[in-house]
């Protein structure tokens, strides 16, 4: 049986319009490759000296990337090869049983495919992805090996993120207890991410241009690259580094900084030949949780992490693409 998702029936229409068109823009050309600021964590248990110097790298990188990369994070590669040889035994299966509605025991649309709102190919994702809200782990009891797989990773990236996020929350008026007072281990997610090889890889993305909404977001990719940034109003690509994992900051970091830190659109491309595989932990507040900028004068109102959900289920219905930190600007 057939694993694809059915992209061509589901997207016929915008196809064949495309191919109906004499001259046909490309959405995705050929970019610079940069390498991301990197970070070494090992330099956290030196002297004060190189402790400060490596926060400091941190900070700066979210000043000016929205992004950086970091080795020595104490994730071991065993566990990040056993994951990624997990996800792709799920991505293997048949369609048929990914898109049952209870695949692996889990929520409604936990399994996901393109883009159900796309009415180009410049707004169609090419991709899968099995977005797991930790909270629900405990459902894949029928599933013991990916269950405990990601069970360990969660808690592995958790505990990293939660460390990052108050590195950085030191060059800032934020409390040093601030994320252990509003984020749990299950507030958090996990999206195992699959790019099949796309037919038209000049034409579309694997993801669309976005932001997270989260605090930080923790990314282990493989070495086929796509990743892209909006950097200083152009797009870069990111060049795969196989020592690191990639963190970027997301909307609510850059609310709570007051705009000191940068939630930076960012997108994937389609690779024609080879298929790619990503995992994002999304560090992400309880529900309730309020967001507040943490100096004044506040470029955002107050916003909690419900009304900022349901805001950007009003916009994507509305235009068809999250709108963001925009909607919460006084």
């Amino acid at each position: 049986m057939a694993i694809e998702p059915p992209f061509f029936e589901k997207y016929k229409a915008i196809l064949q319009s495309s191919a109906n068109e004499k001259e046909k823009p490309s959405t995705v050309e050929g970019f610079e490759e940069l390498e991301l600021p990197l970070i070494d964590l090992s330099h956290l248990n030196l002297g004060p000296l190189e402790r400060q110097e490596c926060i400091e790298k941190m900070g700066q990188a979210a000043i000016e990337w929205g992004f950086f990369q970091i080795v020595n994070h104490a994730v071991p590669d065993e566990l990040l090869n056993r994951l990624k040889q997990e996800q792709i035994k799920v991505f293997q299966q048949p369609f048929d049983k990914k898109s049952e509605n209870n695949f692996l025991n889990l929520s409604v649309q936990s399994y996901r495919w393109g883009n159900p709102l796309a009415t180009s190919l410049g707004n169609l994702s090419w991709s899968e992805a099995l977005h797991i809200s930790l909270k629900d782990i405990s459902k894949m009891d029928e599933y013991n090996k990916l269950r405990s797989t990601i069970e360990e990773y969660a808690e592995k990236a958790n505990f990293l993120a939660q460390r990052l996020a108050e590195y950085l929350a030191q060059n800032l008026e934020i409390k040093a207890n601030y994320f252990q007072e509003n984020c749990s281990p299950s507030s958090s997610s996990l999206r195992m991410n699959r790019y099949p090889p796309c037919p038209y890889p000049s034409m579309m993305f694997g993801i669309i241009p976005h932001t997270d909404t989260d605090f930080l977001t923790i990314v282990s990719q493989d070495q086929v690259g796509g990743l892209q940034l909006k950097r200083n109003g152009r797009w870069v690509s990111v060049k795969p580094n196989p020592k690191a994992l990639v963190v970027n900051i997301g909307d609510f970091y850059q609310a709570l900084s007051n705009g000191v830190y940068k939630s930076i659109t960012h997108r994937v491309i389609a690779n024609q030949e080879t298929e790619r595989y990503s995992a994002a932990y999304f560090y992400c507040p309880t529900y309730e949780t309020v967001i507040e900028s943490c100096s004044k004068p506040s470029l955002y109102k107050k916003f909690s992490f419900k009304e900022y959900r349901e805001q950007i289920q009003k916009d994507v219905k509305a235009t068809g693409d999250k709108v963001g930190l925009s909607q919460f600007l006084l």
